[in-house]
């Protein structure tokens, strides 16, 4: 009787969720503040915005929504989810400076940004392309044109390079944010913006005024997305990337892409079918 109840014993201790002398890095710092930390942006729909009630909504904050509840269970108890907001200039060292723990929104994986902070698998895929003020005679007619772009993106790195390997002769703007370039657009200040085609069309959206604007169909970059987390920690990162594969393997994360894409897009692209396929990792 005594070794069935210490099997018992030692059965439940191996399943029950990690001590706090267990817990490293990101997860330690949960445990002990109780809460984890979301760092979005506020102006990019569909992935990371205020919403209407002045609530952080998207398809990235559902995703990181996702992720919060996998640290309560590993965790053992739940954590208060507290939201940050940051800008493109700031939330890399918002990682590494520990004013966030997660970096939800619109995200381009690169190498040389893996020098500063760890990637999670991919999240979603699209490109950069330019909306300009419907009528406006900007495809294929950059001569003296304004572009705006924001500051410390990996669109506005290309943006540079498309520009002088073409000899445009258009002139590059740059911005602090997405509402900046919108204001910037209507007022005349620019004549295009340039950033990821899903962005632009969640941003004509939500100006309650999508007739007023046009996004060009083609793409002159490839930008895979991913959450950003601070570099060299793999348990907290392999959280990340556990939610993530089980929303593909799932499929649920078409509900999230439905849910927060599919009201900009009628169809589902190609790219993104190949990347629900290839992030479905087996557990």
């Amino acid at each position: 009787m005594r070794w069935i109840l210490a099997t018992l014993l030692l059965s439940t201790f191996m399943i029950s969720p990690l001590s706090a002398q267990e817990l490293t890095g990101t997860l330690q710092q949960i445990q002990k503040s109780g809460k984890v930390k979301i760092g979005y942006r506020q102006d990019l729909p569909p992935m990371s915005f205020l919403s209407k009630d002045g609530i952080p909504a998207g398809y990235s904050i559902e995703i990181c929504e996702q992720i919060a509840t996998e640290i309560n269970n590993t965790i053992g108890s739940k954590v208060e989810v507290e939201y940050v907001p940051v800008t493109s200039a700031n939330r890399f060292d918002a990682l590494s400076d520990n004013k966030i723990d997660i970096l939800c929104g619109a995200t381009t994986k690169t190498l040389s940004r893996g020098e500063k902070v760890d990637f999670t698998q991919l999240t979603f895929v699209t490109g950069a392309t330019f909306m300009s003020l419907r009528g406006t005679k900007i495809r294929n007619n950059f001569a003296g044109k304004k572009i705006g772009v924001a500051k410390g993106t990996t669109t506005a790195v290309t943006l540079k390079k498309l520009l002088q390997e073409t000899d445009a002769g258009a002139e590059i703007v740059l911005l602090n944010s997405s509402t900046e370039a919108l204001a910037a657009l209507e007022k005349g200040k620019i004549d295009a913006y340039a950033a990821d085609q899903i962005v632009l069309i969640g941003l004509a959206i939500k100006s309650g005024k999508p007739s007023s604007f046009s996004v060009l169909p083609d793409l002159f970059s490839y930008e895979p997305f991913a959450l950003s987390v601070r570099r060299n920690d793999a348990d907290f990162r392999l959280i990340a990337d556990r939610v993530i594969s089980d929303l593909y393997r799932s499929r649920q994360i078409l509900k999230i892409y439905d849910k927060w894409v599919g009201k900009f897009t009628n169809k589902r692209t190609s790219a993104f079918e190949a990347l629900i396929t290839l992030g479905a990792i087996p557990e």
